[in-house]
């Protein structure tokens, strides 16, 4: 397939189709694994929108903090990055991409595809989710238990009951209802000029003082329509298919699991820690205490990633 690649010392930022849909892929460390090799990659499965130039100062400190011996990747979701102009969102326009690959089911799929396609079968993975990505990982712990995981980090998970959260009852009649009266002032939005887009969006974040200035530009390739659109399709699915939490999965893995729960997150409450920390008392289930925001990408990427290290640094010496 056709790939366009962009190099920046140890940063490759590369656009590939997987499941027939454009896909972005960001890689600290080796940007190709070969077969043979015993090697260790942490794959970083996003929230939605899973925008991977989201993740960049989190992977480049997670890559430095292990003394750069291990990749770091993260792969988008199915649609939600603005593809280069020598790419289209769908691979092939006349037949659909492979099944409903922007709905939550396919995203699911997409990853294991990736897996099976990019990264050896050899390959010991440590897996880390953000939100909607650690449903995915439990979906993909569940539909390839032979997969070699070693750690799979849950950050702010929304694994269960999302509509029922205070940010769901919001989102929920939005999603489901009414994203369509959001597409003609995105379509709008995205006719502006470059310069005045990012001034926009600067604006929007203007409250958060300590601003990841490296968020912006991905930010703004969600005003592109398609990505946009995308992101809120998988949101409605989101809300109508994330109900019961998945405990037998949980349960066949948790010596492999670290959840970590916001205690100012608005998509899954503290009363979610409380009862899963109640169901799985030997788990490894912790509560913030540094107050980070469920999109802990916008100002705490960092913060988190030394946090995360650490974490990983003590299962990987026991």
């Amino acid at each position: 397939s056709r790939q366009v690649s962009v190099e920046v010392f140890c940063l490759l930022c590369n656009f590939i189709y997987c499941c027939g849909a454009n896909t972005e892929v960001l890689k600290f460390g080796s940007f190709q694994l070969d077969s043979g090799l015993k090697k260790i990659i942490f794959l970083i499965i996003p929230g939605n929108p899973g925008v991977v130039g989201f993740y960049r100062t989190f992977m480049q400190t997670l890559h430095s903090r292990f003394g750069y011996q291990h990749p770091v990747w993260a792969v988008s979701h199915a649609g939600h990055c603005v593809p280069p102009d020598s790419m289209d969102m769908v691979e092939d326009a006349s037949s659909p991409a492979v099944g409903d690959v922007f709905g939550l089911n396919g995203q699911i799929e997409h990853k294991l595809a990736f897996l099976r396609k990019h990264v050896p079968r050899e390959t010991s993975l440590i897996l880390i989710g953000h939100s909607i990505g650690c449903y995915i990982i439990l979906e993909m712990m569940k539909r390839d238990p032979k997969l070699k995981i070693l750690k799979a980090v849950m950050l702010f998970p929304t694994i269960e009951r999302m509509a029922q959260t205070p940010q769901g009852k919001v989102m929920a009649p939005l999603l489901c209802h009414m994203r369509y009266v959001a597409y003609l002032p995105l379509f709008l939005l995205s006719l502006l000029p470059g310069r005045l887009q990012s001034s926009l969006i600067k604006l929007m974040f203007s409250g958060i003082h300590s601003l990841d200035r490296t968020v912006v530009q991905p930010t703004v390739g969600l005003l592109s329509g398609d990505c946009a659109a995308n992101a809120m399709y998988m949101g409605s699915q989101e809300m109508k298919k994330v109900l019961e939490r998945d405990n037998s999965t949980i349960k066949n893995n948790l010596e492999k699991l670290i959840f970590y729960y916001g205690s100012v997150d608005h998509w899954c409450p503290v009363q979610y820690y409380l009862d899963i920390k109640q169901d799985f008392p030997h788990g490894d289930i912790r509560l913030c205490e540094h107050g980070f925001r469920h999109a802990f990408v916008l100002d705490a990427g960092r913060e988190v990633a030394k946090m995360v290290a650490e974490w990983i640094s003590e299962n990987l010496r026991t």
